[in-house]
């Protein structure tokens, strides 16, 4: 089996599993390092995917162009209209444009009952297994925690989310769960990369292996494997309903986290809510040739449609981490820089995280913030 990640190639640097590396300062932590897969460029600019999604997300995707065009950023947009009721003629004119330009923000898709997901058809056509969120107390928003920084690894492509379940009787529901040797040790090995590549000291491996001694069992013992390869990060695990009553009473204690498919999902939205809720927290999906950036919850917030008070921040985070994999650092900094400026600084922000303010007003700020330090 091919590892992805056992060594990690950037346009900056090369880091192997017995390499330290020093993050640069950004006022919100970036996400060098990621693998590059390929992407279209043309004439000094990139030309990424932009699949729309639904409910308050293509709002938040007209943000995200006005704001990379204050940043000059050298990057422009092969959008797809894609919502919840698109068909699969749609989904794959999505999965194209991504396999075209290799990179793609996309916006949220809600999975309707009795219908196929199209965020599995997605992540699944172009060998996404990684989901990456990153959860850390944001600069100027009070929660009841402080000094949070927690990775969640998501495992992305099996478990529970495989989609294999059949009524075998009238009110008799059978759902598989699937997990393989080889899926786990690939995520358990991007798990460890990433750690070493972000000076992280710990992995925890969230299961219930307990009670499923087969399914998660398999997963635990992979996960402690492949821990041994890399003896500069401490391994631990942690059952998962224990690993939520942990994270509500003393979450500092968790650095990088390595889940299953469904308990990837839940422990997500827990750490996302912990530093401050959905608006403040991006997404990655990652593959050997692909990386689909997003908010972190994939939250469409279908009610807030048209009224102008949704957070916008989440999407400008996950804008920057797309820069940040394009290899555009300067102006991920930039606009990191600004968000925090626009925040914390200036105090604007969405009613969400106690503010007052409407989205064009937090695009606003942070726009005016990124001119200023252009003009620095």
């Amino acid at each position: 089996m091919t590892t992805l990640l056992r060594v990690l190639t950037t346009d900056t640097l090369t880091v192997s599993r017995q390499t330290k590396v020093e993050r640069p300062y950004t006022a919100l932590p970036s996400t060098l390092g990621l693998p590059h897969g390929p992407r279209a460029k043309y004439g000094g600019r990139y030309t990424v995917a932009m699949l729309m999604g639904d409910g308050v997300s293509p709002e938040m995707m007209e943000h995200v162009k006005s704001v990379y065009y204050a940043l000059r950023a050298p990057v422009d947009f092969d959008e797809v209209m894609i919502d919840n009721n698109s068909s699969e003629e749609v989904v794959q004119e999505a999965v194209s444009a991504v396999r075209r330009n290799g990179v793609a923000l996309k916006g949220s898709l809600k999975t309707i009952p009795g219908m196929k997901s199209n965020n599995l058809m997605i992540r699944n056509e172009l060998g996404l297994f990684a989901y990456v969120q990153r959860c850390h107390s944001f600069p100027g928003v009070i929660t009841r925690h402080k000094d949070i920084d927690i990775v969640v690894i998501r495992e992305n492509s099996e478990g529970e989310y495989s989609q294999l379940e059949h009524e075998s009787v009238p009110g008799v529901v059978e759902s598989m769960k699937v997990i393989t040797r080889d899926k786990s040790a690939k995520i358990a090995h991007f798990a460890f990369n990433y750690a070493v590549l972000h000076g992280r000291k710990k992995v925890t491996a969230v299961h219930k292996a307990n009670i499923m001694k087969l399914g998660d069992g398999l997963f635990l013992q992979t996960c402690e494997d492949v821990s041994k390869l890399y003896p500069t990060i401490h391994f631990d695990s942690i059952i998962v309903d224990n690993c939520c009553m942990q994270l509500v009473v003393r979450p500092q204690q968790f650095d990088v986290m390595l889940l299953p498919n469904l308990y990837g999902n839940v422990v997500g939205a827990v750490c996302a809510g912990l530093v401050g809720g959905a608006g403040l927290v991006a997404g990655m999906n990652l593959g050997e040739d692909y990386a689909v950036f997003e908010v972190g919850t994939r939250k469409q917030a279908r009610s807030l449609k048209g009224q102008n008070i949704a957070n916008p921040v989440a999407m400008l985070i996950a804008s920057a981490d797309m820069l940040d994999h394009l290899g555009l650092h300067e102006k991920s900094t930039i606009l990191r820089n600004a968000i925090v400026d626009a925040v914390a600084v200036k105090n604007v922000r969405t009613p969400d995280i106690g503010g007052t303010n409407t989205t064009r007003d937090v695009v606003n700020a942070i726009t005016s913030s990124v001119l200023s330090q252009l003009e620095e």
